[in-house]
């Protein structure tokens, strides 16, 4: 009576490697159920409703705004319009550096930090004094200009 070629171990390996082969059947099949392909265009739009959350219905073109594109600003926010009062302000210089050439100001009334570049001044200041100065808008935000010191 002759005996089977085929040991345990290889018995077990070929059952592993069935096991394999069904169960990247099983995840084939399931790939192709759950699959976008062949869905509906409509089926697949997302859309943002007004307050900004996902939703997959269409907004309501009853509520829509118009906004026009020269009321958008990106990166400064927005600030009110500086009447002549509001320019000529006085202030304190809190920073100085000569050796780069700016510097920021602390209004007196508003107790914002205005920034100030050489360019921008009328005489020599250092840190701690007293100055009378104007303000624009700026880039990033207001700037001082014809910085002088008080008298």
């Amino acid at each position: 009576m002759a005996r089977s070629q085929e040991t345990f171990n290889k018995k077990e390996k070929e059952k592993k490697r069935l096991k394999k082969r069904q169960d990247k059947e099983q995840k084939r099949e399931e790939r192709k159920a759950n699959s976008d392909k062949g869905k509906d265009l409509e089926e697949l739009f997302a859309y943002v409703d007004e307050n900004g959350n996902i939703t997959d219905t269409p907004p309501d073109p009853t509520k829509k705004k118009v906004i026009k594109t020269e009321d958008i600003e990106i990166g400064v926010a927005k600030q009110p319009e500086l009447t002549a009062d509001d320019l000529i302000r006085n202030g304190i210089v809190t920073f100085f550096n000569e050796s780069k050439g700016y510097g920021f100001i602390k209004d007196q009334d508003t107790q914002e930090s205005i920034f100030f570049h050489v360019n921008g001044l009328e005489e020599e200041v250092i840190e701690n004094n007293k100055v009378t100065f104007e303000v624009e808008k700026g880039l990033k935000g207001l700037n001082a200009v014809k910085v002088k010191k008080s008298k």
